[in-house]
């Protein structure tokens, strides 16, 4: 359990800024987003009878304007091309073709690269690591309020007790921090069972049937209109199924930076908003779901947040290191204490 803590941790902190390494990568040109420039861009990639379609449309959260377009082939596989604000293409990535690196450190710290079987391995891990550190703080809590000696350790003395009071000292500092991040991924890995337990619905309307004949561009400035001041960070565009606009945004205020939590939903026949959704005014339990993503990555927290977070997986991964290394000290004390004994 150790070794797997481990590898979440050390994944962990390498993804914290996952999007601007992603993003950096990528040598071009800055462009604000025009959605008309955008819109002929999604026309050129799936034109009619092409046997193509674009799916979703997403920001790459890591530098500003610039959008991840995923183009489906019927009844093949799909194809992601990532492009500056005005739909100019900077990069081709197929899906089911080998994975850049950062893509499988995010998902060997989400799933272990195993799918839904890998996340409730992830969960459980989560949860025993939360069961665990509760443990230590229980044990390390100083008695009578004497938090003085407890944060402090010996420089001098035998190795076991220097390294034994370093350990309590470093958990004590940092443990609290470690407890609301493990509990929030813990959520995030059995996110479906969490949300159906306390009643988060999805936001959704009932299919709207008919032919699209209202354009992106056009359906991305009826739902930011219909909500001010809100940044587009994703649309899932309209299909056989449902020829609705499903346009995510992020309005002012809310604790998720990268994609945001409120949607409007544009009717793709009409042109009209059949629904706004801000996250700032959804039910308890759709925000109690919604807050998990942005706590666990220290989203929440804006810059110092996500800061907050990095330490905290740098600790765990020192935490993780002296722990074995004491327990070690100490089997080796014993058993020479045991030979000395015998003799």
């Amino acid at each position: 359990m150790a070794a797997l803590w481990l590898l979440q941790a050390a994944t962990g902190v390498i993804i914290v800024f996952h999007w601007e390494i992603d993003d950096s990568t990528i040598a071009a040109r800055h462009a604000d987003t025009d959605l008309s420039a955008l819109a002929r861009e999604i026309d050129r990639l799936a034109p009619a009878g092409s046997g193509r379609h674009v799916a979703t449309v997403w920001t790459t959260a890591g530098m500003p304007d610039r959008y991840d377009i995923t183009v489906a082939k019927d009844g093949g596989a799909s194809t992601v091309v990532r492009v500056t604000g005005d739909g100019h293409p900077i990069r081709t990535d197929r899906r089911g073709g080998p994975r850049r690196l950062i893509d499988t450190l995010v998902l060997l710290h989400q799933s272990l690269l195993a799918g839904v079987t890998g996340r409730w391995i992830i969960g459980a891990s989560g949860a025993l690591l939360l069961f665990n550190a509760v443990g230590g703080l229980l044990l390390a809590w100083p008695r009578r309020g004497a938090w003085r000696p407890a944060l402090s350790f010996k420089r001098r003395g035998p190795p076991v007790a220097r390294l034994y009071g370093l350990h309590r000292a470093l958990g004590l500092v940092g443990v609290l921090p470690a407890l609301v991040l493990v509990t929030a991924g813990v959520l995030l890995a059995y996110d479906e069972g969490f949300s159906r337990l306390i009643g988060a619905g999805p936001v959704a309307l009932p299919p709207r049937t008919g032919h699209a004949l209202v354009g992106f561009a056009e359906a991305v400035r009826t739902a930011q209109h219909a909500l001010p001041g809100a940044r587009l960070t994703a649309v899932t565009m309209p299909g056989p199924d449902d020829a609705t606009y499903r346009v995510r945004l992020r309005a002012p205020g809310e604790w998720r930076r990268a994609y945001g939590a409120s949607y409007v939903l544009v009717d793709a026949v009409s042109g009209d908003v059949r629904g706004v959704f801000p996250a700032a005014v959804a039910p308890w339990p759709r925000r109690a779901v919604d807050a998990l993503f942005p706590v666990h990555t220290g989203e929440a927290g804006g810059l110092a947040g996500r800061i907050l977070v990095l330490c905290t997986g740098l600790w765990l991964i020192g935490m993780i290191f002296i722990g074995p290394r004491l327990w070690w000290l100490r089997r080796a004390r014993r058993q020479c204490a045991g030979g000395q004994s015998g003799t």
